[in-house]
């Protein structure tokens, strides 16, 4: 499942250096699929979605950091444990109930983002 950052949030930024998939943004913040992965140019997603990676997304939030869920894959593949949830002094980052993906599905989702790897 993606990983969220509630409403606690103190908007230190500890977490945002510390996801591979460069999923995580500042507040107000546009993201873009081809941030920190190697999609470029028009994609299709594991779920089907045509999206443009490099094309601006709005903002989840507008106050406090925020996960993009499509590329958030709780750092399987690169570490034993979400990074962002370690290192959150306020442990603001917490599993997403609404978005639950299995283990096939994260690292699925990592080799989509990172084919090099």
């Amino acid at each position: 499942m993606a990983i969220i950052i509630t409403d606690e949030c103190i908007n230190c930024g500890a977490c945002e250096p510390e996801c591979p998939n460069t999923a995580i943004y500042e507040g107000a913040d546009d993201w873009r699929y081809a941030d920190g992965t190697s999609l470029k140019g028009t994609v299709v997603l594991p779920d089907g979605k045509e999206v443009n990676a490099d094309e601006a997304q709005e903002p989840i939030s507008d106050e406090i950091y925020y996960i993009s869920p499509d590329k958030c894959t709780e750092c399987k593949g690169f570490h034993e444990e979400p990074q962002c949830a370690a290192v959150c002094p306020v442990d603001c980052c917490v599993p997403d109930e609404d978005i639950v993906e299995t283990e096939e599905e994260l690292l699925g989702k990592q080799a989509f983002m990172h084919p090099e790897g």
